[in-house]
């Protein structure tokens, strides 16, 4: 039986990071998981062992979760669930409760050794955050006072519900506000040098919008800097509030906002460009309502539009993960990418930035596989964990797929009524998907055979396969099914939008590609 006593540590150092650890344990995250806490428990020991090239599938399913020592990690998926269970409750408790803390811990996407993040100042702060006079009816603010004085607004009702709103809120609100824009209208970080930016020697630059100071760790262990290079502006920081489709929310919840730009030095040569929103403030489920139109702004690159009146929720909706993708970005003459947010209706905002190098008139290409953790095949290509995602469960599939080089691609599987909105730059594209089927056919879970899983295959609404039967196409169970699509559009929102909408039972798919066919 599992011991659900939290550890005491004794070897030296590591003293912040074992004091986390420590209020991880005793906080009542784990009283209903043990093997959760187990599994925390044995990685970090070994950890501060200096073990951490031991923490294997093997070792954790035999030694902290149980497992006879015959375990067999590629029948008995118990590791790989409960270290996806494990990274989302940690996503969670430091989307919340956690938030404040100076370190945080990870388990990062493909791997089972933690990683312990010191957080800066600015990420571990939670204020809360300012409420714009445009959130409310036409009202009079007087800066030197925590008042909101309400004009007549156009129904009784909702005039009342606002001015409720407005009374529970406006003592806390303003002063908050006032606190919270004189502390981080004085936070910048100027370059120490200006040079162009590297991380790790890659090329590619990541900026995270409302990180004041240091770097942050994502969940499939790229390093994101601390925002700087920018023009103006305030931070904004959000915490314990639900992100869709973010496969790392955290990279949400801070934002730049207000009249602002940055002036990004880059190396000479081609990029591709990544703009990350999430819309938190406005919306249907969101503290300040309204919707379409609530927020609408232009972005700029060197001078050139990129987007005219965005709106990211008519483009991906409230309180949803939008990444905006732009191909053949170069820095100008004085070696600098210079972006600019105009505002049309309301603040504009950004969550964060990317720039990776690239090919003339290409796209860098989609590999992605169903399942919590990436993949490199066997061709050292890296295939993304599964996320750009609506509707559906991933799980994981233990029968050996026949005749294909990498049977690991078919090892994940996402099944249900599925759409995946994959952001892609204006262009078209090739899309393969790749199927196995593993639960219908003689000898399987559920029995059957042809015609037991029929779903159709569209993007962007527009039909590429009816009746699609997975079975019936591979020749039975267990056996690899690839169909690709060329020529495929983006939509008006950059968007490829693969839907796989079920017939006959649920739709499935194992591993999507998409390549970048513009000349």
């Amino acid at each position: 039986m599992l011991d659900h006593k939290p550890p005491r540590f004794t070897s030296a150092g590591f003293e912040r990071e074992k004091s986390e650890l420590q209020a991880l344990l005793t906080s009542g995250l784990f009283s209903r998981a043990p093997s959760l806490e187990h599994l925390l428990t044995y990685v970090c020991e070994k950890y501060f062992e200096g073990q951490s090239e031991n923490v294997k599938e093997y070792n954790i399913g035999v030694e902290a979760l149980g497992r006879p020592p015959d375990f067999d990690q590629k029948r008995d998926s118990i590791v790989r669930v409960e270290a996806h269970r494990l990274r989302r409750r940690l996503s969670e408790y430091y989307a919340g409760e956690g938030a404040s803390h100076a370190v945080h811990i990870l388990v990062p996407q493909g791997q089972y050794a933690p990683k312990f993040v010191i957080q800066s100042p600015l990420e571990t702060a939670s204020i809360l955050e300012p409420v714009p006079a445009a959130a409310y009816p036409p009202a009079v603010l007087d800066p030197h006072i925590s008042t909101l004085i309400l004009e007549p607004s156009r129904s009784g009702r909702r005039w009342q519900t606002w001015i409720a709103l407005a009374v529970a809120l406006a003592a806390t609100t303003f002063s908050a506000y006032a606190l919270y824009s004189a502390k981080h209208r004085r936070i910048g970080i100027a370059p120490k040098a200006d040079s162009p930016v590297t991380v790790q020697g890659s090329g590619e630059v990541r900026i995270l919008a409302g990180l004041a100071d240091g770097t942050y760790v994502d969940s499939l262990g790229r390093t994101w800097l601390g925002d700087r290079y920018f023009r103006g502006g305030t931070v904004f920081h959000v915490s314990n509030h639900r992100i869709l489709g973010a496969l790392d929310p955290l990279i949400y919840q801070g934002r730049r906002q207000g009249a602002f730009g940055y002036d990004i030095p880059l190396q000479p040569g081609l990029y591709e460009l990544r703009l990350h929103f999430a819309e938190m403030l406005y919306g249907y489920l969101n503290l300040a309502g309204g919707g379409e139109t609530s927020r609408v702004f232009h972005i700029t690159a060197n001078g050139k539009p990129l987007l005219r009146e965005f709106d990211v929720i008519a483009d991906a909706g409230p309180s949803t993960a939008d990444v905006k993708l732009f191909k053949d970005i170069s820095p100008a003459a004085d070696g600098k990418l210079h972006l600019d947010f105009e505002e049309m209706t309301n603040e504009p905002f950004l969550n964060a930035i990317e720039i990776l190098p690239a090919v003339r008139g290409r796209s860098k290409p989609v590999w992605m596989v169903a399942r919590d953790r990436g993949y490199t095949d066997k061709q050292g290509r890296y295939w993304e964990p599964d996320h750009y995602s609506r509707g559906g469960l991933l799980v994981v599939r233990t029968e050996e797929i026949a005749g294909v080089e990498d049977p690991e691609l078919y090892r994940g599987e996402r099944f249900g009524n599925l759409t995946y909105s994959i952001p892609v730059a204006p262009g078209r594209y090739g899309v393969t998907l790749r199927f196995a089927e593993a639960w219908f056919g003689p000898g399987k879970p559920a029995g059957g055979g042809v015609g037991s899983r029929v779903f159709d295959i569209l993007c962007n609404g527009i039909a590429l396969v009816r009746n699609f039967d997975i079975y019936k196409e591979a020749g039975g169970a267990d056996r690899p099914v690839t169909r690709t699509f060329h020529g495929l559009e983006a939509n008006h929102q950059g968007k490829l939008i693969v839907s796989l909408v079920p017939v006959t039972n649920y739709a499935c798919i194992n591993a999507i590609e998409v390549t970048d066919e513009s000349k």
